[in-house]
Order: structure tokens, then sequence, then C-alpha cells
């Protein structure tokens, strides 16, 4: 099987959020960056598994500068063949995903793997596009995928609903958890990643199509207010004419 596996650059869960530039960009000074979470732990990670079941090879792809290299050579490390990275900083998700779709449209890929969302905008939106870009089946929200002959069988759950899919290969795939469990690299897989080729392919120059005007901090949470339970009438009154919800 020939699998691409779209990766991206996210800040680790426990950065600080702040902004320079007018808000305008995430102040990245003494943040620590990697893998998105849903690309690392299930997207790829499911793809190497397939790899190691069924042969084949697992291509990473990363739209980003130079220093996206550090989580290049992380997927690398994990067991991922090589790497491709599209030389640009992206505005948004279009330019994400217009540029993946230019390197992936012929070439020859079974499957197209995403994380679900990444952990910084929550968009979730890049899958959806490759898929209509390069006119291939697209499910969202996978949470396993079987390989049936040219076929996927995947339990696709979203919303407290479960629902199994059969899809025809190629397609694209969003993964969630519940797709893979998380590997952690080993010393082989890091020595043999420094020696793994990185493709560098200059951008398209697509523009972006909504990209970020401003950030704005969400207001500071207000003081939780106690009411007895055996006052609900006071309850009823702070909704209605505080809270003004009823």
């Amino acid at each position: 099987m020939k699998l691409l596996v779209c990766i991206s650059k996210v800040p680790d869960t426990t950065a600080k959020v702040a902004f320079t530039d007018g808000n305008t960009r995430y102040n990245e000074n003494g943040v620590q960056f990697i893998i998105n979470p849903y690309d690392e732990w299930y997207a790829l990670v499911r793809a190497l598994e397939l790899k190691e079941t069924l042969g084949g090879s697992v291509t990473v792809i990363n739209v980003g500068k130079a220093d996206n290299e550090q989580i290049i050579r992380k997927a690398l490390a994990l067991g991922a063949d090589d790497a491709v990275r599209i030389d640009m900083d992206p505005a948004d998700a279009w330019q994400v995903a217009s540029q993946i779709a230019q390197y992936a449209k012929g070439g020859g890929f079974d499957i197209i793997f995403t994380g679900k969302e990444t952990i910084d905008y929550n968009g979730g939106i890049v899958g959806g596009m490759l898929a209509e870009l390069l006119d291939l089946p697209y499910v969202a929200l996978a949470a396993k995928l079987d390989v049936d002959g040219t076929q996927l069988n995947i339990a696709q759950e979203m919303e407290g609903v479960k629902q199994l899919i059969k899809v025809s290969m190629p397609c694209v795939v969003s993964a969630q958890k519940g797709m893979a469990e998380a590997r952690i690299p080993n010393m082989r897989g890091i020595l043999a990643s420094k020696s793994k080729p990185v493709q560098v392919i200059p951008a398209s120059g697509d523009a972006a199509k909504s990209p970020v005007k401003v950030f704005v901090m969400p207001a500071e949470k207000q003081g939780c207010k106690m009411i007895s339970a055996e006052n609900p009438e006071e309850l009823v009154q702070l909704l209605h004419n505080e809270a003004k919800v009823i």
C-alpha cells in the first residue's frame, strides 16, 4: 500500500497562549512544538500498522518552514519511510489543503490520512478540502479502519453515534481516538531517521481564503455563585434577571 500522512506542527499542550504583532500572530517565544497528536497518535501510527501488516510505504507531508524539521524527523523516527515539506508558512487551512493536493495528485496513494483536527485551531477541515480537491471519497472521524481487498471498513464515531462505513480506495480519512495506540520512537528509529530523505518543494503561491485578522483572548471566568438547594426561587430569579438565560 502507498500511504500519505499529513502532519502539522502545533504548540505543546502546556504552552502559554499569548500573541504578538498587534495580536495577529501566536507568540512562539519559549514554546515547545510537537506533531499534532491526532496526526501522530492515530493517523500516522495506523498507517505504520498497515504498512507492517500489508507492506508498502508511508510518506509524511507537512506544509511549513524549515523549523518544522524537528517534527518531520520524529515522524521518520516512528517509522515513516520518507517525508515531504512544502516550503511555506500557511495562513489558513485552504493553503495547507491546496498545497498537499497538488503534491498528492497523480501520486498513486491508496489512503491519505489526516488527524481529525489540530489542537491549535481545532478546525478539522483540511481533510474534507483535500478530498474535494482530489475528487476522492472522504470519511471523517474514523475510530477504526481495516482493509478488505480494495475497500476499507471504517468505524465512524461522532456525537454519540457509531456507524460502519465501507469505502473504496483511494480515499481520504481523518483519524481520531481509537484508531491506534500511540508509539514512542526507539533509538534505532531515531538513528535511522537522520538518513531518511526529506524532499523540500517550493510553494505554488495559492492565496489564503480566510487568513487570521486578529486574535482575542476570552474573557476571564467570573466567580462561582453558590445557591442553596433549599432556595430554588433565588436560582430562578438569578437565571432570569442576572444571567438572562430564561
